[in-house]
């Protein structure tokens, strides 16, 4: 059923506006009316008929009623994504059709985008199609993993408690997600912060006050003379360094995705000083979370190695999965090819061998999942109170360099006149 976006007034006179379903703009007036709305526009809908609605019919609907900004906006999160899964669960466990879920879902949803996708899953779902395959057709909000769990819910028939460890899935990765991002927050205003004081110094302060200077007939000290080039370059080719440093961060990041380049950058990330151990282990953790989540949901093996691979950010790790996906298809255990991969620390293929030998390779997977994001949070605070110190150390340092390079020829001057 179409969603339409409409404009409307209350008995009160104040405008409403809002996202319904209904068949056609007249069955969406007599809802509006029912609830006490007088309709004044219809801005448009989310879909066309499927069978009825011809593309030019479509197009020229878009362009004449759809506000396009309105369809970018409210962003769909890991968050929002969590609770309408775990919102899902119980109203499957509580006896609820799945139509009749999906139909309460879209009510309560208050994103726009959110709802728009889950009025189309709902009526696909009331067409034949099969949940998972509804939720592959909205793969920026519902990845890979989210759909192949679904499926593996609904073959097995517990889809209720599938879709409860797919949320507590969910929310587990988003609150990790939000804490990394938490920490790198504030080195990068502080950075910000910096950068933009030593340029309002280099450009604006240090040129007035170095004015003095070219009376002098001393030889200035090094480190003024540095400061004066600087200041000098900054000031008469600012319109080159300044695109010049954006196309270099705008090349770099290219090169980074692009297929020669990231292999390197995920290689060097790896073996990178203090943030090396630490992308390595939210890596491994992130694996072992996700094959023990989708193993313990029904998803095969091989199947489950070839969404872990896709989630799997870092290139270098993700061929040694894709490796391990081939030796098992031929017939090896998971553990050995972990280890000859030399990807992967000894905890892991040590404990996914025992998990293999005894049965429990799930629960091992999520001990591992465990372990290595207390050793996570560990490390992220520890990076915390060292990054803390060294940014004001390092802006301590580039502000001292400024003022000693301004005050080291005045104090010279004053010497010589004493």
């Amino acid at each position: 059923m179409p969603v339409f976006e409409y404009r409307g007034l209350d008995s009160q006179g104040r405008q409403k506006k809002g996202l319904l379903e209904a068949d056609s703009p007249k069955t969406l007036r007599s809802k509006l009316r029912a609830d006490g709305i007088f309709l004044t526009d219809v801005l448009g809908q989310a879909e066309g008929s499927r069978a009825g609605v011809s593309k030019g019919a479509n197009a020229n609907l878009l362009s004449r009623d759809v506000d396009l900004r309105k369809l970018g906006r409210g962003r769909v999160s890991t968050e929002d994504v969590a609770i309408l899964t775990r919102q899902l669960a119980t109203l499957l466990g509580a006896g609820v059709t799945i139509v009749d879920s999906l139909n309460a879902l879209v009510d309560q949803a208050e994103k726009e985008r959110l709802k728009r996708a889950l009025s189309d899953i709902k009526q696909r779902v009331n067409e034949g199609s099969s949940l998972a395959d509804a939720f592959s057709q909205h793969p920026k909000i519902f990845p890979s993993i989210y759909v192949n769990m679904v499926r593996a819910g609904e073959a097995s028939g517990a889809l209720d408690q599938v879709l409860l460890r797919l949320a507590d899935f969910t929310e587990n990765q988003a609150k990790l997600q939000q804490k990394i991002i938490g920490t790198m927050i504030y080195p990068v205003i502080m950075l910000a912060v910096g950068g933009g004081i030593l340029v309002l110094l280099m450009v604006f302060v240090v040129p007035k006050v170095t004015k003095i200077f070219e009376t002098m007939r001393a030889t200035l000290p090094l480190n003024t003379r540095i400061l004066i080039g600087a200041s000098n370059l900054m000031q008469a080719w600012w319109f080159i360094i300044i695109p010049a440093f954006i196309g270099g961060v705008m090349l770099f990041l290219r090169w980074i995705k692009s297929p020669k380049g990231k292999p390197k950058w995920d290689r060097f990330t790896l073996k990178a000083p203090i943030f090396g151990s630490l992308v390595r282990l939210l890596a491994i953790s992130r694996f072992a979370r996700t094959l023990a989540t989708l193993l313990k949901s029904g998803v095969p093996m091989l199947a489950a190695l070839d969404i872990v691979k896709a989630v799997m950010t870092n290139s270098v790790l993700a061929d040694a999965v894709e490796n391990a996906r081939e030796s098992i298809r031929e017939g090896e255990s998971i553990a050995n090819p972990l280890k000859r991969s030399g990807q992967f620390p000894p905890l892991v293929y040590h404990m996914v061998a025992i998990g293999e030998k005894s049965g429990q390779l799930e629960d091992m997977l999520l001990s591992v999942a465990d372990s290595y994001e207390t050793q996570v949070n560990v490390r992220i605070g520890a990076l915390t109170s060292l990054l803390e110190p060294m940014l004001i150390v390092v802006m301590g340092v580039m502000i001292a360099f400024v003022a000693l390079s301004i005050l080291m020829p005045i104090l010279q001057v004053n010497t010589a006149i004493h």
